[in-house]
């Protein structure tokens, strides 16, 4: 296979703490010679485990870059065994337009892996991912958020793997990363995902959803910047003891857990995040905007369970996503 466009201006191998750039070729009106540069850090201090931490895989989720530029800021060499690899844009044409997807190819970097070395923008940065970083890490944590439509109770997740063995090791970063919520997650599609491409290769992954709306709170980012200091506890980086606090464990266990919209207009949600629902119970309700006069559509709860995530924006379109709902174990 052809060889990756991209270069590091970073030393994976010195020790140290190194602040630099994957640089991309990109050729466009205002730069004929420019290049996409994504900003990288890599901390460095002898043999150990390797943790691979990136946020921004989807350009408009944004409590994983706070928390991930923040520790860039702070990492000391002295202060771990092993290496960090600190990516807080994964996505960065993305991520600097504040959209989910790339500006440049339209591309979702979440539903392109394995990537391609001479295919779009996009395909080129999951294919080094896929080809130079994650061959590296031991541990990835990708942190994500509700985005600009999405809305969560903010969880830590982790999958239902065929290694039951890598599943168990999972789980365990999942219960050390100690989100207000810990949710075995059943993705609506997985293939050609972040997530699938780092767990087929055997790695221990997690993810996260930390609110949503576009935006961030104190709260989520605080749920972050601790996770990624347990994280780095639990993978033996760093010393000291986890920050525990309670956590509701959550399953999704079939498609049942999802509600999408069969309607078109204006939505009203009649239950909010974190409350306790029944199977049958109405959980949204979807009004004509066409017209006055016409009852609006109601979608009802397909099992018992809590509310865990919902549609962000007012309106609606046929085929949307309205809610989940997660049982607790």
């Amino acid at each position: 296979m052809k060889k990756n466009p991209i270069s590091s201006t970073v030393d994976f191998e010195k020790d140290g703490v190194q602040h630099g750039y994957l640089k991309l070729p990109h050729s466009h009106d205002d730069s004929a010679w420019g290049s996409i540069v994504i900003p990288i850090t890599v901390a460095k201090n002898g043999k150990g485990p390797t943790i691979l931490l990136t946020g921004a895989n989807h350009g408009d989720e944004y409590e994983g870059p706070i928390a991930l530029f923040d520790l860039a800021n702070q990492i000391k060499t002295d202060e771990i065994s092993g290496r960090v690899i600190i990516i807080p844009g994964m996505n960065y044409p993305a991520f600097k337009a504040g959209k989910r997807t790339s500006p440049i190819d339209g591309g979702n970097m979440n539903r392109v892996f394995p990537g391609n070395p001479e295919g779009t923008f996009t395909e080129k940065i999951a294919d080094y991912f896929k080809r130079t970083l994650l061959p590296l890490a031991d541990y990835v944590v990708d942190f994500h958020s509700g985005g600009k439509t999405l809305d969560f109770l903010p969880f830590c997740c982790a999958h239902v793997l065929d290694d039951k063995e890598q599943q168990k090791k999972c789980i365990a970063a999942m219960k050390a990363f100690n989100a207000p919520h810990s949710v075995m997650l059943l993705e609506i599609d997985a293939v050609n995902m972040y997530d699938t491409a780092a767990e087929n290769m055997g790695k221990v992954f997690i993810s996260t959803e930390l609110g949503g709306g576009g935006s961030t709170s104190a709260y989520t980012v605080e749920i972050a910047k601790k996770g990624i200091r347990n994280i780095l506890r639990h993978a033996g980086i760093t010393r000291g003891e986890l920050e525990v606090d309670e956590t509701l464990n959550l399953d999704m266990p079939d498609d049942s857990c999802y509600i999408f919209s069969e309607s078109t207009g204006l939505v009203e949600h009649c239950v909010d995040l974190g409350d306790e629902v029944q199977a049958g119970q109405l959980v949204a309700k979807v009004h004509n905007i066409e017209r006055t006069g016409s009852a609006p559509d109601e979608y009802h709860a397909k099992i018992d369970g809590i509310f865990t995530g919902k549609h962000f924006p007012g309106l609606v379109v046929n085929g949307d996503f309205l809610g989940v709902i997660a049982v607790p174990i």
